[in-house]
């Protein structure tokens, strides 16, 4: 949709462009946060899986991903239509407020990719990589493209006509990543090893860099949903540095009460969900809000992420411990921190504003992780019985690297461990 304004504005679209690039940024960010945390014999494969997530959803997003998310409503505030689809009808003079609708589209299209990405965390090391090609798309179609509808289309029944409060992306990217990584997890099983074997990561060095482009590029994320060079941006800008920081913070506590070892992994673990709390509330609370939603998820969630090993579902890379448990955090401390100051209208229960928009809050959440596992659960078990989603026993076993990719991260070039040997020089 093209909404009318004069002309575009070149401050905001300017930061928009900037914003666009450091959320493209984070895909990146992510593959070597993730590959940092498996195996050795699986590096590659994950950073394969988010890579190639930037050419699966660019192109459904394109082709009818952003029409149906954004494009008026075929009723009921559940899906958009295709006016749209193919970007018909949308021009370099088309507006989207004060920027380019071309700049809007390819900004909420970055939110899309990662989103997709986040998801291959949970079923690191065991999934096929064929299956995940056909996964991406359809998953992006049918559950990102609605649940942004919801949130923030025209007409979307969350955002238009429930009021709950999403700034950022904590319904439609965290909570549906999350939500689909627990799905997806149920239905591969667990690794080969899981509760048994020692599964560390292989090189922190690598997390600790993709935690730090993350963090680099949530700016954009956070900061660029104010969609200009404004107060606003400038006030989720630093909310998101402060929960960022909290969130490290509370983890680190956690750890070195209970283990009596803060950790690389858990600093970066930290101010991942600190970043991800942030992400829907970054635009409605104040400062004070801002380094409470932080605090709060880097407690919260370094518990979280040990609830696999209680409730035996092998969330590998720990998507739903930090983005599911995170989001919900986030999403639901709306309730209680949203400042008028921010929001121009909702205020949170220790703001005065009662209990109402909290119970919005829990609606959206609920609404939004079922319908998002409850897909997710069918799709992953539609492909697995056709084209198989978990790998094969052996596959798992050598590693994804060498078995899927013929390569592998640290000795590339051996004969048979990086390269592909050639037919004529395989042993008889």
């Amino acid at each position: 949709m093209t909404l009318a304004a004069a002309h575009a504005d070149t401050g905001d679209t300017a930061w928009l462009l900037a914003a666009t690039a450091l959320v493209l940024l984070m895909t990146p960010g992510l593959a070597l946060f993730y590959g940092g945390m498996v195996r050795a014999k699986s590096v590659l494969n994950m950073l394969m899986m988010s890579f190639v997530s930037i050419a699966l959803v660019t192109v459904v997003w394109l082709a009818a991903g952003y029409s149906l998310a954004f494009t008026g409503d075929l009723g009921g505030g559940l899906l958009g239509g295709l006016e749209n689809a193919g970007m018909a009808g949308v021009g370099p003079a088309s507006l989207h407020g004060t920027v380019p609708t071309l700049l809007f589209a390819t900004f909420q299209l970055t939110f899309a990719i990662i989103t997709a990405a986040l998801i291959s965390g949970a079923v690191a090391d065991r999934t096929r990589f064929g299956a995940w090609l056909v996964l991406v798309p359809v998953w992006t179609l049918l559950v990102y493209v609605p649940v942004t509808h919801w949130v923030w289309g025209p007409g979307g029944w969350i955002g238009a006509k429930l009021g709950a409060l999403d700034f950022a992306g904590g319904l439609p990217v965290e909570i549906t990543s999350g939500a689909s990584g627990l799905a997806l997890c149920l239905v591969v099983g667990p690794r080969l090893g899981f509760r048994r074997d020692a599964m560390r990561p292989h090189s922190l060095p690598m997390v600790m860099l993709g935690a730090g482009l993350l963090w680099f590029g949530w700016f954009g994320f956070n900061a660029g949903s104010a969609l200009g060079a404004n107060g606003l941006a400038a006030a989720a800008f630093l909310n998101t540095l402060a929960a960022g920081c909290t969130g490290l913070l509370g983890w680190l506590l956690v750890e070195q009460k209970r283990d009596g070892h803060p950790t690389t992994l858990g600093a970066a673990s930290g101010a991942v969900a600190g970043l991800v709390a942030i992400t829907p509330s970054c635009g409605t609370v104040s400062l004070l809000g801002a380094l409470a939603v932080g605090l709060a998820a880097g407690v919260v969630c370094s518990y979280a992420v040990s609830w696999k090993f209680k409730l035996n579902y092998d969330d590998s890379l720990d998507v739903v411990g930090v983005h599911l448990v995170g989001g919900v955090i986030g999403t639901l401390l709306i309730g209680l921190f949203a400042d008028k100051a921010m929001t121009g209208g909702p205020e949170g229960l220790l703001y005065g504003g009662g209990l109402a928009l909290l119970g919005r809050q829990l609606v959206a959440v609920l609404a939004v992780a079922g319908y998002a596992f409850a897909v997710t659960y069918g799709l992953g078990k539609v492909l697995d019985r056709t084209l198989g989603l978990r790998a094969s026993e052996d596959e798992e076993r050598t590693g994804l690297d060498l078995t899927v990719h013929a390569e592998t991260a640290y000795d590339h070039g051996v004969l048979g461990h990086g390269a592909p040997v050639r037919k004529a020089e395989s042993p008889a």
